[in-house]
């Protein structure tokens, strides 16, 4: 039987499914808005929001003992990723399950569809640890970026007579993301009884911001001996301006390098990607013989190895 055939019927076959389920088995819409049916005070919990509820508790309680875990709160929140833990690892959950029932498809025609269900379910992990890893880069990026107008703010608000606790909650509420969560996050401490310059050097650990480290040590110093720390930041805000001037430098002299290491990585996962689509039956020996399978992995040993060789050497650190 010819694959793309039997591919094409159980697609039919569950666009069906889903037909009969919503239209014949589903019942209709109800014509009265659904505040007006509830008594006033009385708040209705679908089915489905109790089964979400217990699956996140009970995923909550097994990994809340973990000190190390794969999807914490700490590194959400580094990501700006507002979900809680135990929901995202549903969701990658949920995305591994739709990825091993399209890989049990296309390996149903050659009879490797446990192997490419499991490949392609781990998939949604290692995929989704690259995006948190992404976005937490972007953000620390982006903080970066801020770093120079956070602290002419701060010198700002600092010679118009505000005190140093009031101006770090003003630069707060008007800078922008990420500069106001970190920054809202040090206020939040403070009153807390923690020190400013404590917060500061902890937003700068994990930011991992050499720059913000600087203002973290002047708010320091200057707690400790007094003087103008106005003029304490606009030095630090110059000399940051000179480092990020260069980082840019650096950043647009090293593009080329880094476009070309992204071509020569994708390339090969390309290319076996659009043989699997266009010609399915093109790696059957892989699959089927003892070296083939050697093979591969062998190859996917080596382009990871390749990969991490190839990031190493067009990263200019600065």
């Amino acid at each position: 039987m010819n694959p793309v055939t039997l591919v094409g019927g159980i697609a039919i076959a569950l666009l069906a499914l889903l037909v009969f389920i919503f239209l014949v088995v589903a019942p209709p819409a109800p014509r009265v808005a659904r505040d007006r049916r509830l008594a006033p005070g009385v708040e209705h919990i679908s089915t489905l929001s109790r089964v979400t509820g217990k699956t996140t508790a009970a995923i909550e309680s097994a990994t809340a003992k973990r000190t190390r875990r794969l999807f914490g709160p700490r590194e959400l929140e580094l990501a700006g990723i507002k979900t809680e833990p135990s929901g995202f690892v549903i969701l990658v959950a949920s995305a591994a399950c739709v990825l091993a029932l399209i890989g049990a498809v296309i390996g149903f025609a050659n009879g490797t569809s446990f192997v490419w269900a499991i490949l392609l379910a781990l998939l949604a992990p290692v995929g989704a640890k690259f995006v948190v890893s992404g976005r937490t880069s972007r953000r620390r990026a982006r903080f970066r970026d801020q770093i120079d107008d956070t602290v002419q703010m701060m010198a700002g608000s600092l010679r118009a007579g505000h005190g140093l606790s009031r101006t770090v909650g003003a630069v707060a509420s008007e800078a922008e993301s990420p500069t106001s969560e970190e920054l809202a996050r040090v206020v939040n401490e403070v009153r807390l009884g923690r020190s400013l310059a404590e917060s500061l050097s902890v937003t700068a650990q994990r930011m991992q911001s050499e720059d913000f480290e600087w203002v973290a040590q002047a708010v320091a110093i200057n707690q400790e001996t007094g003087g103008n720390l106005a003029e304490v930041l606009d030095q630090v805000g110059k000399t940051i301006r000179d480092r990020n001037e260069i980082r840019r430098q650096v950043k647009a002299l090293s593009a080329e390098g880094r476009l070309s290491a992204i071509v020569l990585i994708a390339l090969p996962i390309v290319v076996f990607l659009f043989l699997i689509i266009v010609q399915p039956t093109y790696f059957n020996a892989f699959f089927s013989t003892v070296v083939g399978v050697v093979a591969l992995i062998l190859a996917g040993v080596l382009l990871i190895v390749g990969s991490i060789w190839t990031l190493l050497t067009v990263r200019v650190k600065f």
